[in-house]
């Protein structure tokens, strides 16, 4: 599908009112270049139960809970303080990985770090969502670059895109069984779940493989209902886990408590401090090499607890895999409160549930520090019920735990069907006989597609015992990396979308209403956040400097940790020879022919129709206490909240 040299196509405009697609009647004054593109010219939806499309049936509440839903990743294998078997069963970054940036960094920096990664992911998202909102196209993180960097990035964040998320949800699965292996013992209070103790990994690995893979082949439709509930159950329960940190901190204690007196500020102030002033160097066991104190240990702690908290982040791009399958695809704005939500949501949430949970539990904790019997026994938040004297509470939290790893495994999976799928869209998966299969749909399922990410999952039987589990830790953790990655080619992919915008307002020979829809001031714009552009040069800096060192430790230890230093950077490795791979394949060894191959192609726009924006409150009447100032008020409250 790809041409031998790119062409600027100009874009082909579509206006959308009353849920109905149509041809915009505004009369062209250019020439479409007819070059294939992925969207065909029309946009409506197709309910073929055989074919090669996918069904648009997810309405804006499914979009942003199928994204809410598969936020949490896996954290990397390398983390400070956890032992080798810990770091690679943890499966939730906030839940189970909050409390190693409370005892690295100290409550306020581990605070201060959700907040400034908060900063990073969500301008990385805007990007993102203000090019989705305008071009709803299949797997956008590796369409847009193809269209505005060159064809061999795409072709590259695809396949390292898919097999991300392919083996983040082989990770996940591994999670899930170890999670389900939970104890806790104290001395004083003891937990443990029998079955997860007597009943071998595999068997749980099998179940929840097969239930992770037949979910992702039903309906779409059924498919976001069930997200929908899952991450409903998510919020409600960090919503409730948020109040329950609350009311521990200023209760007066319950008789079995371990402590007598309310906990207030308690570990924040003197004997403990806002940052932790001393990093400790930690071996491959687990066990102390040496400390650096000081200034330097301080910002070794920040350092090391925002590479923790960058990888909690990673997977928030999922709500733009649910563009091509969007019903609301008529409502230009549903993509834009989709993204905007999921920023909120997860930001907030994550901010206040790591400021409460420092509030609770001090960051000397033993658990903390490599103590615990289990990857349970780490969480700030079974931790804070048990001293509480809470104990049914940690075992409902455990629960939620397990739910929530294998919540993020379906959704990792449906990420990467998707993208497989679009690979074979854009005859990028090997022969053709590979590829026409992959691009089969069943009931708008690419089944096909599904099935050939679920054969990769079969990998997470690795992590049942020893090294085969570690080296699938080491490979998710180098997933995670490639994200961080791709969230750098999307910072500059909207950089060259923004320049795009401008060259064909200023350059491009449509008419005056036609370059109107290129005008991010224009009212009828989908999705404009202010000084965008800042946001994605903040963006892009900040998560190539993540990229560039997020492999410090193995550099602090000694013998030089060479295992955890490949597993770092390999994924930048693989990047470049994936892009040199694609070059090869189409120009040979013609080095003067490698140059950057894009078309610029700004086609399938869409916009809105009105002038009324969906989430803004604009209240009717000039006295705010009118009824229908209430209706509307209340009205604006759903929006935001559904």
């Amino acid at each position: 599908m790809d041409h031998e040299k790119p062409e600027v196509v100009m874009p082909q405009i579509y206006e959308y009112g009353d849920g109905e697609n149509t041809r915009s009647t505004l009369s062209p004054d250019f020439e479409f270049a007819h070059e294939p593109s992925i969207e065909p010219p029309n946009v409506e939806d197709r309910r073929e139960r055989r074919g090669e499309s996918l069904w648009r049936v997810l309405n804006e509440r499914h979009i942003s809970m199928i994204a809410f839903s598969g936020y949490v990743p896996t954290p990397p294998f390398s983390e400070q303080l956890l032992t080798e078997n810990d770091c690679r069963t943890i499966g939730n970054g906030l839940f189970l990985g909050s409390g190693t940036s409370l005892a690295v960094a100290g409550p306020g920096g581990a605070v201060l770090c959700y907040i400034i990664m908060g900063t990073v992911i969500s301008s990385v998202i805007s990007c993102l969502g203000e090019m989705t909102s305008l071009m709803p196209v299949n797997a956008p993180v590796m369409e847009f670059p193809r269209r505005f960097l060159d064809r061999g990035v795409g072709f590259a964040v695809g396949w390292m895109y898919w097999f991300a998320y392919a083996i983040l949800a082989a990770d996940e699965l591994v999670a899930v069984s170890n999670t389900i292996k939970f104890r806790y013992d104290d001395g004083k209070t003891f937990l443990n779940w029998k079955i997860g103790e007597d009943v071998d990994t595999g068997v749980w690995i099998s179940v929840f493989l097969i239930l992770a893979i037949a979910i992702n082949m039903f309906p779409v439709k059924v498919f976001g209902e069930l997200e929908y509930v899952f991450g409903c159950i998510k919020i409600t329960f960090i919503s409730m886990l948020i109040v329950l940190m609350l009311i521990i901190d200023v209760m007066k204690p319950r008789p079995n408590a371990y402590y007598t007196q309310s906990i207030g500020s308690k570990y924040w102030n003197d004997p403990y401090s806002f940052f932790n002033p001393v990093y400790k160097v930690m071996d491959e066991s687990g066990n102390p090499q040496r400390t650096i104190a000081g200034t330097a240990g301080i910002f070794l702690g920040m350092w090391t607890s925002i590479i923790h908290v960058i990888f909690s982040y990673v997977g928030m791009d999922i709500i733009a895999a649910t563009a091509a399958e969007s019903k609301k695809l008529a409502d230009a704005e549903s993509m834009k409160m989709g993204a905007r939500k999921i920023s909120l949501r997860i930001i907030t949430l994550y901010v206040f549930a790591m400021l409460l949970g420092s509030f609770v539990v001090p960051r000397d904790h033993p658990f903390l520090n490599g103590g615990g019997q289990s990857v349970g026994s780490h969480s700030i938040f079974i931790i804070a019920a048990v001293e509480a004297g809470l104990p049914s509470a940690a075992h409902f939290f455990n629960a939620i735990f397990v739910f929530s790893s294998f919540t993020c495994a379906i959704n990792s999976t449906y990420v990467a069907s998707r993208v497989l799928y679009t690979l074979a869209l854009q005859d990028q998966t090997g022969p053709e006989f590979i590829t026409k299969r992959l691009r089969q749909c069943r009931s708008g399922v690419p089944l096909r597609a599904v099935g050939a990410t679920g054969l990769v999952l079969l990998v997470s039987f690795m992590g049942r015992t020893g090294t085969p589990g570690q080296r699938l830790s080491e490979l998710a953790a180098n997933c995670t990396v490639s994200c961080l990655i791709l969230y750098v080619i999307i910072c500059a992919t909207y950089l060259k979308f923004f320049q795009t915008l401008a060259d064909v307002k200023l350059y491009g020979n449509a008419s005056e209403a036609q370059a109107a829809m290129y005008d991010r001031d224009n009212p009828r714009y989908p999705y404009k956040s202010h000084g965008q552009w800042l946001k994605a040069c903040y963006g892009l800096i900040a998560c190539t400097l993540l990229v560039i060192f997020n492999g410090v430790g193995p550099f602090l230890e000694h013998p030089f940790d060479t295992r955890r230093f490949v597993a770092s950077y390999i994924g930048v490795c693989a990047f470049i020879f994936l892009i040199l791979g694609y070059k090869i394949r189409k120009h040979g060894f013609r080095v003067q022919d490698w140059g950057p191959e894009r078309s610029n192609d700004l086609r399938n726009t869409i916009q809105t129709n009105s002038d009324v924006r969906v989430g803004r409150l604009e209240l009717p009447d000039d006295g705010f206490f009118t009824r229908e100032n209430a209706r509307t008020f209340v009205r604006w409250v759903w929006v935001w909240l559904k």
